[in-house]
């Protein structure tokens, strides 16, 4: 790594779409090339440039042989002795393909994006620990959600496979974790320590005024100017907690429909469909509409348009964020740089890390109670009280959250790498 300029390889599952590991890959690569580095891309699904693209379908956590793994090695105690063929033939195979990798586009630094921590692929994460190991290349851990956060993942039949590379412990891998919950929980349980890097946007640069295809989205949806459109920009997982979405919504007493931008099915559908179910049971209409949405603009193939996440924060006249956990919370960020008012659950990380610099929202604590209903009702009632708010919210996250707090911890980070090079 004696060079200034480093070519990088991202590594993870999925990088495509709109989840959170997604959409903060693309930051990092953006600010790493805005830096003069090169950056490249491994994994099942990838929407990045395709001549940066190495695709590997078994690296998906949505392969028919990755799934059967996770289904035979979680919620349950032990495991048998085909699983654990299975686990190992296919740890070989993507090793093979990340020296494919490195090769095929020289590379200096490696980052692995969750790859090391949460065991959606558990043969990738000790493919990954192993090339590491053999190999020596300097690396980087980013870390944005742990195994132990998360009850699928327990019991286990994988212990031997999570103390080994969930995530791993070598000289090479700098760790990285996005809120300081996480730095002590890592510090903990592995013994090692991690840098603090906390999701941006680019508050320097605010987001492009609404246009004429942005003003397509209630007619495509079927939502009428009189009604209020209420945005919940997450996935559909029960720690997101939609269903408080649903009973606000329902409290308020004005005409509203909830908008639903992100899919089901990393976790099964079953919430999707007890979602459905509750807010028929309550009355309330609910638009589950990750078909229209993307975080880029698009089309589909019978030409029917694909609006991008900005389409859709500049349509809500509300955004509601309830969840139990976050691991640090993109969508709060994303509610903040489009300007737009925010009903949300005060989860730990916010208490901890995002509350203390100042921002103005209206929060909860485990359920939605009076106080919160009538706040969210003045949100919507009175524009000049939640521009205030907004624009507030907007200043105090240029000064936390911008590309440029993120481009001083990169280089801080690269600066580290470059001493545990070989």
């Amino acid at each position: 790594m004696k060079s200034r300029h480093l070519r990088i390889g991202f590594v993870s599952t999925r990088i495509a779409g709109t989840d959170g590991v997604s959409l903060e890959i693309g930051k990092w690569a953006k600010v790493l090339e805005g830096m003069g580095h090169q950056c490249f891309y491994f994994a099942g699904e990838c929407d990045r440039p395709e001549d940066r693209c190495f695709r590997v379908p078994e690296a998906h956590f949505r392969h028919e042989l990755v799934e059967r793994i996770t289904e035979h090695l979680f919620d349950t105690y032990r495991r048998g002795t085909e699983t654990s063929g299975w686990v190992h033939a296919l740890r070989l195979r993507l090793k093979r393909a990340l020296y494919r990798f490195r090769e095929k586009y020289g590379l200096d630094l490696i980052i692995a994006e969750n790859a090391l921590s949460l065991p959606m692929n558990v043969p990738l994460g000790l493919a990954l620990t192993e090339f590491l190991a053999e190999t020596g290349m300097p690396a980087v851990g980013h870390h944005h959600d742990f195994y132990w956060e998360r009850p699928r993942f327990m019991p286990s039949a994988a212990d031997d496979f999570l103390r080994a590379a969930f995530p791993p412990t070598l000289h090479c891998l700098i760790h990285v974790t996005i809120n300081t919950f996480a730095a002590r929980q890592l510090a903990w349980r592995a013994g090692v320590s991690s840098m603090v890097i906390p999701n941006v946007m680019d508050f320097d640069h605010p987001p492009a005024p609404p246009d004429e295809v942005t003003a397509q989205v209630r007619q495509v949806l079927g939502i009428p100017d009189d009604v209020y459109f209420v945005l919940q920009p997450t996935r559909v997982v029960p720690r997101k907690r939609i269903e408080q979405a649903i009973e606000l919504v329902r409290r308020l007493e004005l005409p509203a429909v909830l908008v639903v931008t992100h899919a089901a099915g990393d976790e099964g559908t079953a919430y999707l469909n007890y979602l459905a179910e509750t807010a028929e049971l309550l009355g309330v209409r609910v638009i589950f509409a990750a078909n229209y949405f993307n975080y880029h603009r698009g089309e589909t193939a019978d030409g029917r348009p694909i609006f991008s996440l900005a389409d859709a924060y500049y349509n809500a006249d509300l955004v509601t964020y309830p969840s139990a956990v976050e691991g640090f919370g993109n969508a709060f960020l994303e509610t903040v740089y489009y300007r737009r008012p925010i009903v949300m659950s005060a989860y730990a990380i916010f208490r901890a890390d995002i509350q203390p610099k100042g921002f103005r929202v209206v929060a909860f604590e485990e359920f939605v109670d009076d106080a919160t209903v009538q706040a969210a009702r003045r949100l919507l009632t009175d524009p000049q009280w939640a521009a205030a708010m907004t624009e507030h919210n907007y200043h105090v996250a240029r000064r936390h959250y911008s590309y440029r707090n993120l481009e001083v911890a990169l280089h801080h980070l690269l600066q580290r790498c470059r001493g545990r090079a070989p």
